[in-house]
């Protein structure tokens, strides 16, 4: 063997190995075999390189895990040390010189002396003059017999005890073997489809084209998948999902085909109910909002099309809370059931009734022709709704209100749309409810002068637009100012001195009325304090609390105790004004719990127009009430015999009996203020003794008082 020279691992990698190898090697053929050993280092298979005298100048680092060497201790190393057969293959390759690459299969041997089973090839790369060459040699790990056989028998386990059935098929078609869970699938033996053609499985379901079909693809492909109808041997149809697949041979011809069936019969099932619970009402079972707006998308793309016509209704139940709190959320849930069940056979087969959520729903009408046709649903909608409903052993009754608008004639797009129908609803409950109202343009106008007045409310506050005006309360008896009712006001910069009746529900409506009832609070609070010290007086300072305060959130007691105990105002000093609607949503334990805790506190409560409300006695038994606050609905008629003077004495001994004392709101008049005196009322309120005022006016109040002898002398 000739002497070969100290071999290292050359950092470079192939380039610094071609510099050390042995002339008669040109620059051509080092270029040539440096392109060779380059692409080595990117193989996943073991590459190996060797000089002319068959000694190794370069291994991958797949060749030195197969072989178990590490970094460059190959390097140097006779090749066959590695592969005894390399002599063999070098003969072969010298017996056919044309030849540049011969396949093999062979033995190698592990450096730990473990023979490793061996394919691969070996590329003879000759050197220009002819006299040397370089072997490439590529091989890889092959399993050996006992390989071959686990991994057949692994492949037969999943075959036999998979849970999806499985046929193979040879070229034309012929079924050749099914496995167990095909025979449990279709019901059918193996003896059954064993030796016939594919076809004998085909569905009743699918037409000769949908077949033709998939297997012209098979055959263009290889491959298919896709939903199927199986057929049990029962007859029985269900749905699955099928496979095929093809194995090929050496030449590229198909040799066997093999269908995969998968029952997706639940999953389909579950697929429907999450589709059912995602676009339908789970109480009524109509569609849901998701699923009415879906429609009323389709039905303005198709009548956009057609230039057609489609007509929306929305409805609100009237009264609906009240039967609900008042009966429970189980009745309301009937009646709401029964109600969508008058909505559907009012409407047509192909309209759209929809439940929107609570006691909203809408009715979509395709292919509205006339007005009138409107106009009979409505009237057929509200004569439906106006009829009895028995819950239970409970008969109710409840009307609706109903908006109407049209596309293309008030709106193009499905949000204005319905927003259109949404105010012309309001519009029917505004005019007494129970009725239908049509969208015009001036409802248009009103939500966007109602949009803006919102957007303002939302900076008037950190503008210091808002004030506090004070009406005194006055006691009856002795004509001194005891009482002060805080009245907000908002100077907005464009439009003036905007109404309470207008903003105050806007700010319920959009949240504002929190943070707006804390600065009331302090406000208030801060100015009754000043007055106390000022001027020696004992005055009460009245608030009124909106039932939206209480309500999500609730109000922070700990800040108003704080902020009074900063002021060393008393709590006994504030009354809070609630009205009988609040107490109605006392069954609601976040109010009912506020609610007890301003008593605890030492806050006094009074209810505030008092008689308006709905079972406002029952109410009384339930929470400390100090003062009773008669509408001024009563007082504006009062005169000697009437009704309204009965009705007055009746809640005023009534109170007093319930150890409460009683405000009269709204006395205008000496002979209103004389009757009430004279039937014993404690307190009186109203324009008569002052209008609303600012702090400063009110001042002067306390410092003169109220001057009520001329009123009094008809009592004597």
């Amino acid at each position: 063997m000739v002497s070969t020279p100290h071999f290292t691992r050359f950092p470079d990698g192939p380039a610094s190995a071609l510099q050390a190898l042995p002339l008669p090697f040109d620059s051509s053929d080092r270029s040539h075999i440096l392109a060779l050993l380059r692409l080595g280092d990117y193989f996943q298979d073991a590459c190996l390189a060797t000089d002319t005298h068959d000694h190794i100048i370069y291994m991958n680092r797949s060749a030195e895990r197969l072989f178990g060497y590490r970094h460059g201790a190959a390097l140097g190393v006779p090749v066959q040390t590695l592969m005894p057969d390399v002599e063999l293959i070098k003969s072969r390759l010298d017996q056919e010189p044309a030849r540049q690459t011969l396949l093999w299969r062979g033995k190698g041997r592990h450096r730990q002396s473990r023979a490793l089973p061996l394919t691969g090839a070996v590329t003879h790369i000759p050197s220009s003059s002819g006299r040397s060459h370089l072997y490439v040699l590529r091989t890889r790990k092959t399993g050996g017999s006992n390989e071959i056989e686990r991994q057949a028998e692994l492949a037969s386990l999943v075959y036999r005890n998979t849970s999806e059935g499985m046929l193979v098929l040879d070229p034309k078609g012929i079924i050749l073997d099914v496995n167990p869970a095909f025979v449990s699938l279709r019901g059918r033996a193996e003896s059954d489809v064993i030796g016939r053609h594919v076809r004998c499985l085909n569905s009743p379901c699918h037409d000769r084209e949908f077949y033709s079909t998939m297997w012209r693809t098979v055959m263009e492909t290889g491959s298919w998948q896709g939903e199927h109808w199986g057929q049990h041997a029962n007859g029985e149809l269900y749905p699955e999902w099928l496979s095929i697949n093809t194995s090929f041979g050496p030449e590229g011809e198909p040799q066997r085909r093999v269908m995969i069936f998968s029952n997706i019969a639940e999953i389909k099932q579950a697929e429907a109910m999450i589709w059912k619970q995602a676009n339908f009402d789970r109480l009524t079972d109509l569609p849901n909002r998701q699923m009415f707006h879906d429609r009323l998308e389709q039905s303005i793309r198709k009548a956009r099309r057609a230039n057609g016509r489609i007509g929306l209704l929305f409805l609100d139940l009237d009264r609906f809370k009240e039967i609900n709190d008042t009966l429970g959320h189980a009745m309301g849930d009937e009646l709401l059931k029964e109600a969508a069940r008058r909505l559907s056979g009012c409407a047509r087969q192909s309209d759209t009734v929809a439940r929107l959520g609570g006691d909203e729903f809408t009715v979509l009408l395709d292919d509205v022709h006339e007005p009138r046709d409107i106009e009979r649903l409505t009237r057929s909608i509200l004569a439906e709704l106006a009829e009895p409903f028995r819950l239970g052993v409970e008969t109710v009754f409840i009307s609706t209100s109903i908006g109407v608008t049209f596309f293309p004639d008030d709106a193009t797009d499905a949000e204005t749309l319905l927003n259109n129908a949404d105010q012309a609803m309001y519009s029917a409950k505004a005019d007494g409810r129970n009725r239908s109202r049509y969208f015009t343009a001036s409802m248009q106008e009103r939500a966007q002068t109602r949009m803006r007045l919102v957007n303002d409310l939302h900076l008037a506050l950190d503008q210091n637009q808002f004030s506090l005006h004070y009406q005194p309360i006055v006691d009856l008896s002795t004509g001194q100012v005891a009482k002060a009712e805080t009245l907000l006001r908002w100077h907005h910069p464009v439009r003036g001195l905007v109404s309470p009746a207008e903003f105050i529900p806007l700010a319920e409506e959009t949240g504002i009325i929190r943070a707006l009832g804390d600065w009331v609070f302090c406000e208030a609070t801060r100015q009754a304090a000043e007055w106390r010290q000022q001027f020696q007086s004992d005055i009460q300072i009245s608030v009124n609390i909106s039932p939206a305060q209480l309500r999500h959130e609730g109000l922070d007691l700990d800040f108003w105790q704080a902020h009074l105990n900063t002021l060393g105002l008393a709590s006994e000093h504030v009354i809070i004004e609630i009205t009988e609607g609040l107490l109605m949503d006392s069954d609601d334990d976040r109010i009912r719990q506020q609610l007890s805790a301003f008593r605890q506190a030492g806050v006094q409560v009074a209810l505030d127009d008092f008689g308006t409300g709905y079972s406002s006695l029952s109410y009384l038994r339930k929470f400390d009430i100090d003062f009773l606050k008669i509408d001024q609905s009563f007082v504006a008629n009062l005169r000697p015999g009437s009704a309204d003077l009965a009705l007055c004495e009746a809640i005023i001994l009534l109170a007093h009996r319930l150890g409460l004392r009683v405000v009269a709101e709204g006395i205008e008049t000496i002979p209103q203020y004389q009757l009430l005196s004279g039937v014993g009322c404690d307190f009186g309120q109203g324009y008569l003794f002052a209008r609303p005022m600012p702090a400063h006016a009110f001042e002067s109040l306390l410092q003169t008082g109220v001057d009520t002898r001329p009123f009094r002398d008809g009592l004597a």
